[in-house]
């Protein structure tokens, strides 16, 4: 049986064992390697991808229960490493070996969607994936970091938003500065 999914925006299919681990289907038959195998039985995290908008670990997700959803992987989570927790890991410089960082970044990623300031407790649950190399304290200090740039972001969008459409911006429906003409009833 064919499985069709979508892999970062992407149409897929995979002509193959259905319980093939959705892991090895996207990095040895798609080519996207950036999603790292690290336990094979979905401890550590290093597999994780968004199933239509939620982390998973794909290492233990057979292929067939990808048909008809949306996959991101950690080169889908945005085309130039622009994505606030991606800026947040440079700027602080996160990794120490690195394997275990494309997941870390997409659970982070997820975090953030649903804590968009999220405190320590909000990432001490959220975040399960394990780091051989402890960087967890750099871990944190850039969730937060990039908790920031993403308000900064929606900050920016929304200041440009106004200068560009200033009455929808401020909650009024159409042209507001524009009147209909007014008619003087004595003029005829």
């Amino acid at each position: 049986m064919s499985v069709k999914f979508s892999v970062n925006g992407k149409p897929a299919e995979f002509d193959g064992a259905e319980d093939a681990p959705l892991l090895w289907v996207v990095r040895e038959h798609l080519g996207l390697t950036g999603s790292k195998f690290g336990c094979g039985i979905g401890a550590c995290g290093a597999c994780t991808m968004h199933i239509d908008g939620a982390p998973a670990r794909t290492c233990i997700m057979p292929v067939m229960m990808a048909q008809g959803r949306q996959i991101t992987t950690i080169e889908g989570l945005s085309r130039n490493t622009d994505h606030p927790v991606q800026k947040a890991w440079i700027a602080l410089d996160v990794p120490q070996c690195g394997y275990c960082q494309s997941g870390m970044i997409m659970a982070a990623a997820h975090l953030l969607s649903r804590h968009p300031e999220p405190t320590d407790a909000d990432i001490d649950r959220e975040m399960t994936n394990l780091c051989r190399c402890a960087t967890y304290v750099r871990i944190r200090a850039a969730i937060h970091l990039a908790a920031k740039l993403a308000r900064a972001a929606h900050s920016a969008s929304e200041d440009a938003r106004e200068r560009t459409f200033p009455s929808e911006a401020s909650g009024q429906r159409g042209h507001s500065k524009l009147r209909a003409p007014e008619t003087n009833a004595k003029a005829k």
